[in-house]
């Protein structure tokens, strides 16, 4: 007789839930239901779906919570299952439809092989990530969506959270678009930043700065952090970055930064810091994506982010909590 508890079953039931609902993402039922209740004939018709198919999703959808029956064969979306709608606070839509992706099932479906390889899966039939969606703008879109959806409760949190005082001037390394530095940047009015990024992205990034009527206390800078970095700031960020690569070439990363760093400036990464125990952590949980779909990029512990700054000549000086399970790290210069 199967043992219908415990983390295997939890893990097979688990995938059943994952693929309603995201099914229930990719044909847009939230948005079809978002304005009443509907019913089955009604609402497979909305979503061009089977109606025998539909009516057997929805059920299990029930169970999930993000819908709820009203009547026979009607339905109406719960509080819960706003967030499968865009453009809501809180969306999981794009979050949803990236995880089922083609690629991405592909990267997490073939984990065993990536972990008997020590090399990604993914990355071996399908080349680097951004490769990939570079090839795929639907993916693409779904991605940088995801990524927004993840970072929106972190935009603020470093300018609130740590304190600032003698930073005139503050870098951005891989900032993107700056929304973190533009954050900072509000709440300073006496501080200048600057926004390194490759090329093109430094360009979306002025654009983006110019809008939030920033531009004139920012510099946007070029370049390959793999090469240099700009010298002589008070206050370096890498967000998201160092989890990206390996110890190898995040070495060489934060080494270009000591180089420019004087004496006296701070280095902050914005990342997820895991506990040296067992204790849960959504790190360890996205740590097995980093796993599947990158060839070195992981997740760290405390222990492991305090020996590689101080491989690259910092100290690991404190972590800060932020919201969504990251961290600040500051680490000074020895």
């Amino acid at each position: 007789m199967i043992d219908s508890t415990g983390p295997a079953w939890d893990a097979i039931v688990g995938l059943s839930r994952f693929a309603a609902l995201a099914a229930m993402a990719e044909l847009d039922c939230a948005e079809h239901l978002a304005s009443g209740p509907m019913g089955v004939p009604e609402l497979a018709k909305a979503c061009d779906a089977h109606e025998p198919s539909l009516a057997r999703l929805l059920r299990e959808l029930e169970t999930i919570g993000v819908v709820r029956s009203v009547a026979p064969e009607t339905y109406e979306l719960t509080e819960e299952g706003q967030t499968l709608r865009d453009g809501v606070p809180g969306s999981m839509r794009s979050a949803l439809r990236m995880a089922a992706e083609p690629g991405y099932w592909y990267a997490m479906g073939n984990l065993a092989q990536t972990v008997r390889d020590g090399r990604s899966a993914f990355i071996a039939r399908f080349g680097p990530l951004y490769g990939y969606l570079q090839e795929r703008p639907e993916a693409a879109r779904l991605f940088n969506e995801y990524m927004a959806i993840r970072a929106a409760p972190l935009e603020a949190a470093p300018a609130t959270t740590y304190d600032f005082t003698g930073v005139k001037t503050f870098v951005d390394i891989a900032g993107g678009t700056g929304h973190l530095l533009a954050a900072v940047l509000e709440r300073h009015p006496d501080m200048r930043g600057v926004l390194f990024d490759i090329a093109h992205v430094v360009e979306n990034g002025r654009a983006a700065m110019t809008a939030r009527g920033l531009a004139d206390r920012c510099e946007f800078e070029g370049g390959d952090f793999f090469e240099s970095v700009p010298a002589g700031a008070d206050l370096y960020l890498l967000a998201s970055v160092i989890h990206n690569w390996s110890d190898e070439d995040s070495l060489r990363i934060l080494g270009n930064v000591r180089k420019a760093m004087p004496g006296h400036a701070r280095l902050l990464l914005l990342e997820m810091v895991l506990p040296d125990d067992a204790t849960p952590h959504i790190g360890k949980d996205l740590d097995m994506r980093m796993l599947a779909l990158t060839n070195g990029g992981m997740e760290r512990t405390t222990s492991e982010f305090t020996r590689l700054l101080g491989e690259a000549g910092f100290t690991l000086s404190r972590i800060l909590p932020l919201p969504a399970g990251a961290s600040l790290i500051e680490a000074l210069p020895r």
